[in-house]
């Protein structure tokens, strides 16, 4: 993650670019500075996801209780000092990003295969070294959080960039993480989770100031820097020629240095010592070779601008091309001697739009016509963006105003409250400047975001366009991260790229979706796309199909539930795009998978319905719903029958064994053991359990339950929550080691009194958990049989063959 090459050079060539610091005396002394303002650390938790997971185990599913027993420990270590703690979680992957998502997907993959190959030749869990993080920890890690009683947030875009604003506008102490991008955004004090100390609260300090000081760089500089070094917007390789011709001329070339160090210090040297003399003078793609590459570079470089930032690196004034508002601004020639008149054609209203020059500015002005009110409609440069703003006359002060364009009704509005509308259109103050910059409204997440358009980056990329949706992302448009700000959609406001029209519903699912309080919901509802990391999940072993496509048919039923998928039989909704890691997936593109139709009894509920109704009746309904979407309707009043937190588990143990016929009944006596054992054990019990050793199809088994998890977070949070949350979490249904240890000896026999370790208040518990699970499958004529009755017709799916699978 971050700038390539930049963690090790400066670990190795800028030490003192790091310095040990202690958050305590860091707090106390931000109150001193700050009375009646709790010093807060924002923290990027996908950075601290292998920090925060600290138990031995983790290849048989994951060490819930003893992780959960870690996260408390580390929240109590910084509320004892009186340090706020606020948490980032990832949201989504950015269409300019998902190459190099794909990318480490690929090696992880390489890294499982690995994993399984060491597993099968020595019987026992890899070392350190080849650490995987178990399948759904940063989901159940924010529930986690959110448990234990923290702020915790989830982006809707890259979560560090929403990190480096919010430690920027609520002027927080630092940023815990492990990411170099955070020595280049210009934001508050970055500190490393790797080298916390959560006994006394030291770290590590990464000082951009120190850091711009060895390179001889400005803090404005680093951004142009992380592009042309490689990140994760612009790959190492677009700019391999262009760092080898710097070191070629490079004269201080260290010999005590290694290559990539002094390839960032020739860099480094390049742009302080040639670009800087054309700064402000000069387009980027003249004094560097951008070529083919210049949008996305532009591109890299606006990412990493926060709110109220801009770049001295972007050229504010093209005398070629401006684009304004999809308008495409060319200069023409005008009959006057020595003048050239810039001209442009309206896409709709097909009219010329002309510029003139302010006699006191001596600058051009762009001039339109204004289709409706026939008036003439002048361009202005702000001094101190150095953007054009449109203007109108105010006709009661007679006076010049900004302008914006309102993305429903297509034209420009004026930035005040206009006596004929009776509407006030919002503004902003530009924390540099100190002057009120206009505001929009972002037509897809509905958030306001400053005037922030470099024709640069305009000219010729209209990113993230979806060929399917239509949908298109802004480049250069910086979305607030205060919350109150950001849910201020109003329902006027029309839907522009998501794959609903309900703005409403689309709000609630938003605001659910930033508070971390659903998964995967929002990105269904809004741009129809959605992904799944890898998962421990052996490709050699072909009688065990992959999760993804076991749980592809309760994702199906929710697609038909949000999306509306189905009339009278016909689906009537785009397919949603999965990015889902499974062996054999070369994630070239994503996989297109359409809804399936659902029956839920008395009908299907609206979202309304689900989501905001208070009446009692509507948790039947919301149940009912739920149910219905893993096609277990007639197991209703044997679940509902059953104590929290069982009930969950036994609806995901009934649709696994329905799906999957290589599941035999030792597997299904291992499951249900693991948890009613569970539930008497304390951390430390779990700690020191140890199986006699480590099976690949047990270690497939936990990581396959533990996704089934994930996909009930799903269907809840889709249906309006009819079960509590606390009910699936792992650490209250499963353990890894512990359900190892019950698969083995299911393995080597064990009677059932053994496996419930001999006590007999499980007994009756266990028969009756197992008799709902038997009952029902039956029911779809699937019988659950040991495995010595195992026949040569099992091949591990009974509705979904092979060919039903593949790719769509």
């Amino acid at each position: 993650m971050g700038v390539r090459g930049l963690q090790g050079f400066v670990a190795s060539t800028c030490p003192h670019v790091c310095t040990v610091v202690n958050l305590k005396d860091l707090a106390a002394q931000h109150r001193s500075r700050h009375p009646g303002c709790a010093p807060t650390v924002v923290v990027d938790a996908m950075c601290c996801l292998r920090y925060w997971y600290t138990p031995e185990s983790w290849v048989c599913g994951g060490q819930w209780r003893e992780y959960f027993a870690a996260l408390r420990d580390f929240v109590k270590s910084f509320t004892a000092v009186g340090i706020r703690l606020v948490f980032f979680f990832d949201g989504t992957v950015e269409q300019g990003k998902r190459g190099e998502w794909v990318r480490r997907r690929l090696k992880n993959s390489k890294e499982i295969s690995r994993i399984f190959h060491h597993i099968r030749s020595h019987r026992q869990q890899p070392g350190r070294n080849m650490f995987f993080i178990p399948s759904g920890l940063a989901l159940f890690t924010r529930f986690a959080l959110k448990a234990l009683g923290q702020e915790t947030f989830c982006s809707l875009r890259e979560a560090d960039y929403e990190v480096a604003s919010y430690g920027l506008q609520h002027n927080c102490l630092g940023i815990l993480g492990e990411d170099t991008d955070y020595l280049i955004y210009d934001t508050c004090p970055y500190f490393s989770i790797s080298e916390l100390c959560l006994e006394s609260l030291d770290t590590v300090l990464l000082c951009r100031e120190k850091l711009c000081e060895s390179l001889g760089l400005r803090r404005a500089d680093l951004p142009l820097l992380a592009c042309l070094l490689g990140n994760d917007t612009v790959p190492e390789g677009v700019f391999e020629s262009f760092r080898y011709k710097c070191l070629s001329s490079y004269t201080s070339v260290k010999e005590n240095f290694d290559k990539k160090g002094n390839v960032i210090l020739a860099v480094s040297d390049h742009i302080a010592k040639v670009l800087h003399l054309h700064q402000g003078e000069k387009k980027l793609e003249d004094i560097l070779p951008l070529g083919p590459n210049k949008a996305l570079f532009y591109k890299g470089v606006a990412s990493y601008l926060l709110p109220g930032q801009k770049s001295p690196w972007f050229f504010q004034k093209p005398k070629d091309i401006i684009t304004l508002n999809k308008q495409v601004i060319t200069v023409s020639s005008d009959p006057e001697p020595k003048q050239d008149v810039p001209v442009c054609t309206d896409p709709e209203s097909q009219q010329n739009v002309s510029m003139c020059t302010d006699p006191e500015s001596r600058q051009e002005v762009p001039m339109c016509t204004d289709p409706e009110s026939k008036q003439v409609v002048t361009m202005c440069t702000d001094s101190e963006s150095k953007q054009e703003v449109p203007m109108c006359t105010d006709p009661e002060s007679k006076q010049q105003v900004p302008m914006c364009t309102d993305p429903e009704w297509k034209q420009q509005v004026p930035m005040c409250t206009d006596p004929e509308w009776k509407q006030e259109v919002p503004v902003c103050t530009n924390p540099e400047s100190k002057q009120e910059v206009p505001l929009y409204a972002d037509p897809v997440s509905k958030q306001e975001v400053s005037m922030c358009t470099y024709p640069e980056i305009q000219e010729k990329l209209p990113v993230a366009t979806d060929s399917e949706f239509k949908l298109e992302a802004s480049v250069c448009t910086h979305p607030e991260i205060e919350q109150e700000d950001a849910m201020n959609m109003g329902p006027e406001i029309k839907q522009q790229g998501t794959m609903v029209s309900d703005t409403e519903i689309l709000k609630v699912a938003r605001t659910h979706h930033v508070q971390a309080e659903s998964y995967l919901v929002y990105s269904i509802m809004s741009s129809g796309e959605i992904e799944c990391s890898n998962t421990l999940e052996d490709e050699l072993d072909q009688a065990l199909p992959s999760q993804a496509f076991i749980y592809r048919p309760v994702r199906q039923r929710v697609y038909s539930l949000l999306l509306g998928g189905y009339a009278d039989g016909v689906s009537t909704c785009p397919a949603v795009k999965e990015w889902f890691v499974y062996p054999g997936n070369p994630l070239k593109h994503p996989d297109l998978v359409r809804p399936l139709p659902m029956t839920v009894p008395g009908g299907t509920p609206s979202l309304k319905m689900l989501w905001l109704s208070q009446e009692p009746e509507v948790q039947v309904r919301r149940l009912d719903t739920l149910l219905a979407c893993f096609n277990l309707s007639s197991s209703r009043e044997e679940l509902q029958a059953l104590e929290s937190p069982l009930a969950a588990l036994c609806c995901l143990l009934i649709y696994l064994f329905v799906q999957v016929d290589t599941l035999c009944l030792e597997d299904l006596h291992a499951f249900i053991a693991q948890a009613l054992c569970l539930q008497g054990k304390s951390t430390a019990q779990l700690v020191n359990l140890q199986p006699d050793y480590v099976n690949s199809r047990a270690v497939q088994l936990g990581s396959l339950l533990v996704r089934g998890l994930t996909t009930l977070v799903l269907v809840n949070s889709a249906c309006g929550c009819p079960w509590r949350t606390g009910e699936f979490m792992p650490w209250n249904v499963f353990d890894g080691k512990l359900f190892h240890q019950k698969y083995l000896q299911c393995e080597k026999g064990y009677s059932v009194e053994a496996l419930l370790e001999q006590n007999r208040s499980r007994l009756a518990r266990f028969h009756s958990l197992k008799a709902v699970v038997c009952k029902a499958c039956l029911r779809e004529n699937r019988r659950i049989v040991a495995r010595a009755h195992w026949g040569t017709h099992h091949t591990g799916n009974r509705q979904y063959e092979h060919e039903q699978w593949r790719r769509y």
